[in-house]
């Protein structure tokens, strides 16, 4: 699709080392020589698709409205890179960011973490290891339609919008099935952090849902497991609107005002 993109001051394609081969990031920076708080975002696409490109807009839009650098992370994809390729990758550049502050004018103290979809699945992935191994301090994250539970879609929206609303229950099943590599890989937290035990000391979240999404319900789960784990969490649910329809800018009006809402929360937490 032909999005509208903002205009940002810099844009710089460039790769890291990784585990496996190099990374690629794309930066999307303000203008100016402080140093910026930053967001690793990462693309949708069911672990399966999508790349820096498709999502060129979304990145403009962050960097414009939560005045920030935006590191979008050209993630290993399945099924070639099955789970955790995906994972190692984005905290791989989410930990480079942090070390290589310096050199990209990023405040190493003000790091988000954020995606749509599969995206999102994985920043939570991010959080939770950023958390247990103990780096990098990450102040803020924000998950679009998550992916937070591949165990099981035994739940009500999964049953009430399998079908006929954009992404299917067939779709998952099979997004699924190439991404883990071993059956029991869902019960992992990367993968399901939904299942995770102990969802205490992760960073500040915004969850944004949308009504007629079969991932709607799990999505809201998280929110209400991560409150409960003295986590602050805002979530919000948008009526009429179907899964990821925040990458729609300029076609879906909703999209618009969702973006205006990670903008702000992005910029409450690197501001406040």
């Amino acid at each position: 699709m032909n999005f509208p993109r903002e205009e940002v001051s810099c844009i710089e394609n460039f790769k890291i080392p990784g585990p496996v081969c190099e990374i690629r990031l794309r930066t999307y920076s303000p203008s100016g020589n402080k140093q910026f708080p930053a967001v690793l975002y990462f693309h949708g696409g069911g672990w399966v698709f999508d790349n820096l490109d498709t999502h060129d807009h979304v990145c403009r839009s962050l960097c414009r409205g939560a005045e920030c650098v935006v590191v979008s992370v050209d993630y290993r994809l399945a099924p070639e890179n099955k789970f955790p390729a995906a994972v190692v990758d984005c905290y791989e550049a989410t930990n480079w960011v942090s070390e290589n502050s310096e050199a990209i004018k990023v405040d190493p103290l003000r790091i988000a973490v954020g995606g749509d979809s599969a995206g999102a699945n994985l920043a939570t992935a991010v959080s939770l290891t950023a958390r247990d191994i103990g780096k990098p301090r990450i102040a803020f994250q924000l998950l679009v339609c998550p992916v937070t539970d591949l165990s099981s879609f035994d739940r009500d929206s999964c049953k009430r919008y399998a079908d006929g609303y954009f992404l299917t229950l067939s779709q998952m099943e099979w997004f699924k099935e190439l991404y883990v590599e071993k059956p029991d890989d869902v019960y992992d937290p990367r993968v399901s952090p939904l299942l995770a035990r102990d969802l205490s000391g992760l960073p500040a979240s915004l969850i944004i849902t949308a009504e007629f999404d079969l991932l709607r319900d799990e999505g809201e789960k998280y929110a209400q497991r991560l409150q409960s784990h003295g986590v602050p969490v805002q979530c919000s649910s948008d009526n009429g609107m179907i899964h990821d329809f925040f990458i729609l800018l300029g076609l879906v009006d909703r999209a618009g005002d969702a973006m205006d809402e990670a903008c702000n929360s992005l910029r409450d937490a690197f501001f406040g």
